[in-house]
């Protein structure tokens, strides 16, 4: 399914080398899958920030609090034949939840090309919090956008 994402959006924008292993970075602490008629057809990840995500150190600016209290949203892909079923709002439902019973706030970091998932997070009530290039290694530099969720209630 991944490779389908990738062939079809262009996210991952480098493929992997080894696509399971880029699915369960590290600093993640939590992941779920969506299934739909008993396939799986989504994922997204939650982990601590990382040296490469700059959304929890904008949000950290912006709101005057330690980046540590955020979470970032990571490798939410929805199946190319499972989209307009709204599994993509249902992920991003799980990774907020999760996160504010952990007492943290979710953030994230999108690559600007990918309009889709960027009108997904602001259909969402997400906030930008600032556009950045960024350095994904010496001959790549990248534009992404900063989002972080709206405050909980």
């Amino acid at each position: 399914m991944l490779a389908q994402v990738h062939d079809g959006d262009g996210y991952p924008v480098n493929w992997p080398d080894r696509p399971g292993e880029w699915l369960m970075e590290p600093s993640q602490f939590a992941s779920w899958v969506a299934e739909l008629d008993g396939r799986v057809v989504g994922h997204i990840g939650l982990s601590c920030g990382g040296a490469g995500d700059v959304a929890p150190i904008h949000w950290s600016r912006l709101e005057g609090r330690p980046v540590r209290s955020t979470a970032v949203v990571s490798r939410l892909f929805v199946s190319p034949t499972a989209r307009g079923y709204g599994i993509g709002a249902l992920l991003m439902a799980e990774v907020v939840r999760e996160a504010q019973e952990r007492d943290l706030h979710p953030v994230l970091d999108v690559v600007a090309t990918d309009t889709a998932a960027a009108a997904l997070y602001e259909r969402l009530g997400w906030r930008l919090l600032a556009t950045v290039d960024q350095r994904w290694s010496p001959a790549q530099t990248v534009t992404v956008h900063c989002y972080a969720a709206p405050a909980p209630i």
